[in-house]
């Protein structure tokens, strides 16, 4: 295939995806795999010197839907060439002028995964929303646009002017609704499409949208100097704009990209990068534009988010409560940085409603470090080859049971990867913390030694390890000491480390609060844990089973009898700072992690929320702070720093 055969085909292939993107809200490709066909054309287009009429480098977006109303922009909107790389940042850059330049200063925004929006305002009044498009003409929306409360529908400027922005469904909403739908959208990006295009205004309000300006594209009578001038003048007007991360030299702005990747996931709204402006709009203009975008800005793309891959098994993995959840083994692909060979789904059903079969191509999507979800199937109907649901353990052969969505095995007793995982639970950090024991540790004294129970890991002596690989006299007294460390812990952490269904640290930490003793919580009735603030009808049944099983009961008895013993939690006699108020904590913390801190604050008599409302009385705000932040600010709630909140609690 010579190469304007291989141009022809990659234009085909990118129009009939751009054309499911831009005008059906369809998502055939991964934004990845479309960059990775869209580079390779410009490469080639480059390399010959031919660039094809029907090439999409020619264009921005897609056509209009013709049951749309055609709305011509007054000014072009642009889309913006792209880097991956700091040497190529820092090689744009170069190209705006000398270092030395004052002109060549920058300012660094997010970069939306949403949808953009341009809008018309005349006379001090909203008179005209229309989608992007081809960035010539675009799709009005204006009943759609109305709808959304961050788009002012009056400004104080009275003069013709256009405003660019993105619209966007914040992850919080997108959670909220499929909640409360059958039907789950896929991921903010595609939901805010959705919901824009569609010709019924009430499906946008119901979406909850929200829009941030960051560009003037026209305006009569003004003219802006500055980038942050314009946004001043955004701000003067009742819009929406988040804070620039910074302005400054090429220096700041690879700081500031480094800081928006590491909070990248704290944020309440989906972004796949960072945008790069010149500050001086004349400099910036002067340098000019290419047939697609500006020279004078630029996107960094963060490694992707989403992927797409092909299903080749589905496995049942057993987990400690002995829920079997379904694993995906996937075609191996690169997403942010790692390869991936498995991704999670939550259940059969989750299975049905994503189309998930064996050789289906999915989307997959990864957040840090956390194992990939499958988000839907990318092929069209229902999978060629569907997968059933289990009728017996896969580990241990026995009979399974439905128990709302999920399926369990019913051999608790002997059925090995729920002993291996209940047994690392129990070991770990959060709950007696033993050093040195993990699932492979687990996994080896339950296969050589017959481990069986919790229990008898408190009855381990250098002999049970005669013989074991991998165990020296060093390695063997570590652990034997680290066991028997444990036995001295808080009763938050031995509540949490027995594993109850339902009860994670920050429910065991209330549950030891309220309390007090083991005695206490074992004596415990169900009116009781319902009072407990956070703690529901389902958590307080879980619990109540947990402690009306007598073969459970029985363990947690030769636990004490082996010498484990929870300290009693006592509450301050004195009223607290924190007494009855509600705190938020987000960003990275220098004297204590944010689970420690959560933690204090419960002892102190406060509780610690992990989202900023109306209710919330302070957020504790450490080193590089997300949309919690931002959110604060609007809400007025009071910030403090990490020094402001030790001190108010005399720390």
């Amino acid at each position: 295939m010579n190469n304007e055969q291989r141009m022809k085909e990659l234009i085909s292939t990118l129009k009939a995806w751009a054309a499911a993107y831009y005008e059906r809200d369809a998502s055939p490709a991964s934004d990845a795999e479309y960059d990775a066909l869209f580079d390779e054309l410009v490469r080639l287009e480059a390399e010959t010197g031919v660039t094809l009429p029907d090439s999409p480098t020619h264009r921005v977006g897609g056509a209009p839907l013709s049951s749309f109303e055609e709305h011509e922009h007054i000014r072009r909107l642009w889309s913006l060439d792209k880097v991956k790389t700091f040497d190529d940042l820092k090689e744009w850059a170069a190209k705006c002028g000398p270092s030395a330049d004052e002109s060549r200063k920058f300012i660094l925004e997010y970069k939306f995964d949403g949808l953009t929006v341009n809008l018309t305002y005349d006379g001090g009044v909203l008179v005209y929303a229309a989608t992007r498009g081809n960035g010539i003409i675009g799709e009005g929306i204006t009943a759609q646009a109305k709808t959304i409360r961050t788009i002012p529908l009056t400004v104080p400027y009275t003069g013709k002017f256009e405003v660019r922005g993105e619209c966007y469904m914040r992850v919080s909403v997108l959670e909220e609704l499929n909640r409360n739908s059958d039907e789950q959208l896929k991921n903010p990006r595609n939901a805010a499409a959705g919901a824009l295009r569609n010709l019924d205004p009430k499906v946008t309000a119901a979406r909850k949208l929200d829009f941030t300006a960051y560009d003037v594209g026209y305006i009569e009578g003004k003219s802006f100097r500055y980038q942050t001038e314009m946004l001043d003048f955004l701000r003067d007007n009742g819009f929406s704009v988040e804070d620039l991360c910074c302005v400054g030299d090429i220096g700041s702005v690879l700081g500031g990209i480094t800081a928006a990747e590491e909070r990248r996931f704290d944020l309440d709204f989906d972004i796949d990068g960072m945008v790069i402006k010149l500050n001086d709009m004349e400099k910036a203009e002067s340098l000019g534009y290419t047939d697609r975008f500006p020279r004078g800005a630029i996107a960094y793309k963060f490694p992707a988010q989403e992927q797409t891959t092909v299903v080749t098994d589905i496995t049942w993995e057993v987990g400690r409560t002995g829920k079997l959840t379904p694993l995906a083994h996937v075609e191996p692909v690169e997403l942010m940085g790692a390869t991936i060979r498995r991704a999670t789904l939550n259940n059969y059903d989750d299975i049905k409603r994503k189309r998930v079969g064996i050789g289906s191509r999915v989307f997959i999507r990864r957040s840090n470090d956390v194992i990939p979800e499958i988000l839907s199937s990318a092929d069209e109907g229902e999978p060629q080859n569907p997968v059933a649901p289990p009728t017996h353990c896969p580990y241990c052969g026995a009979h399974i049971e439905q128990r709302g969505a999920h399926v369990f095995c019913t051999n608790s007793l002997s059925c090995t990867p729920q002993i291996v995982a209940r047994l690392a639970h129990f070991a770990s950090r959060d709950a007696m913390d033993i050093e040195g024991f993990s699932e492979k540790t687990a996994e080896l004294l339950i296969n050589e030694t017959g481990l069986r129970n919790i229990p008898e890991l408190y009855e381990l002596t250098p002999h049970s390890f005669k013989d074991l690989a991998g165990f020296g006299e060093k390695r063997i007294a570590n652990l034997l000491g680290a066991i028997e460390k444990s036995k001295d812990c808080s009763l938050a952490s031995f509540i949490f480390a027995l594993g109850i269904p339902n009860v994670g640290i920050k429910t065991a930490r209330d549950i030891a609060s309220v309390f007090g003793t083991l005695e206490a919580f074992r004596a415990c009735k169900r009116e009781d844990l319902v009072a407990i603030r956070d703690v529901g009808e389902i958590v307080a049944d879980s619990i109540m089973d947990f402690l009306r099983d007598e073969s459970l009961s029985a363990q947690v008895d030769k636990l004490l009898a082996l010498g484990v013993r929870p300290r009693e939690e006592k509450k301050s006699a004195s009223p607290s700072v924190l007494g009855g108020k509600t705190l938020v904590v987000t960003g990275t913390l220098s004297r204590m992690d944010r689970h420690s801190v959560e933690a204090l604050i419960e002892e102190l008599g406060g509780h610690a929320s992990g989202s900023v409302s109306k209710k919330t009385d302070y957020l504790v705000c450490g080193e590089n702070a997300g949309s919690k932040l931002d959110k604060a600010r609007q809400l007025g709630v009071t910030v403090l720093s990490e020094d402001e909140f030790f001190g108010m609690i005399g720390r």
